[in-house]
């Protein structure tokens, strides 16, 4: 039996275990994943995100994220909002701003309360944005951008801006975000031979200086409402493009988020809802 609690993130759904009470073995984690995601014999969830004890100093929490399908994310924005929440609302912390260690480094999120003290969002960190190929990562010479790479994929040809706010991603603009057929493209792209270790691919439409519209392809998980990093690669790919200012209001299927492109510091901070769905128990095998 494993105690869990679901969030949603502007309807990025995830599945939280609070591994300082559960203890469940970390060898078992990619296993539990793919069980208790499944939308038919699990709970059903974009994925799992484990909130464990920190290994390296100075950080307050470890965040461990599974897809899926098991395989291992090195970050989530949504999934990130939401542990941040959880951590704060159920006391595993005081403080409304927290270091987070994740695989993509130290995250830093910030729970935001009005003036009753309640929630009201959820502000993180995502750090300076990778560009160069080796970081990404994507095939080519290592120390190159790749914001205009083209892809080749369900018999069409694709120019996309490649980022890493965390996690890679495939950013491609298209004139309706509403026409693609996201289920086809979206599982060859984020395997294609330029992506190393795959890649999450985002359709991006411009509607104006500060506003963007998005659907995503989510490396391991599939069509998501949501994807905190991807709008946050999305907003530096259009700025660099030349099709926005530094700071976006993304409009995603599940709702919207805020991302900005600090110029001083180069960081991108992202704002966006996190929400309680339920509590339970797991008590299936995996």
């Amino acid at each position: 039996m494993v105690r869990f609690t679901k969030m949603e993130g502007a309807g990025n759904d995830y599945i939280y275990v609070n591994n300082f009470a559960e203890q469940v073995p970390e060898e078992r984690l990619p296993a539990l994943a793919a069980a208790i995601s499944d939308r038919h014999f699990g709970v059903g969830a974009d994925g799992l995100i484990v909130i464990l004890p920190p290994t390296e100093p100075g950080h307050d929490f470890r965040f461990r994220m599974f897809n899926a399908d098991g395989s291992e994310g090195e970050m989530c924005g949504n999934g990130m909002r939401c542990f941040a929440r959880y951590c704060y609302d159920r006391g595993l912390t005081r403080n409304p701003v927290m270091r987070v260690q994740t695989l993509s480094g130290t995250v830093i999120a910030e729970v935001q309360r009005d003036a009753a003290g309640r929630v009201t969002g959820v502000r993180v960190d995502m750090g300076v944005p990778r560009l160069r190929r080796r970081e990404i990562p994507v095939t080519g010479p290592a120390d190159r951008t790749a914001l205009d790479e083209e892809i080749i994929a369900a018999g069409r040809r694709f120019r996309a801006a490649c980022v890493n706010t965390g996690v890679p991603h495939a950013v491609i603009f298209v004139d309706d975000v509403d026409a693609v057929d996201l289920a086809a493209v979206g599982p060859q792209i984020e395997v294609h031979p330029a992506f190393p270790r795959r890649t999450n691919v985002n359709f991006v439409q411009v509607l104006g200086e500060a506003e963007l519209k998005m659907r995503t392809w989510e490396r391991g998980s599939g069509i998501t409402l949501a994807c905190g990093t991807g709008a946050s690669a999305a907003l530096v790919a259009s700025h660099l493009r030349g099709r926005t200012g530094r700071r976006a209001l993304v409009h995603l299927p599940g709702g919207d988020l805020e991302i900005e492109w600090d110029e001083a510091g180069g960081h991108v901070f992202m704002t966006g809802p996190a929400t309680f769905v339920c509590d339970g128990q797991f008590l299936k095998d995996y």
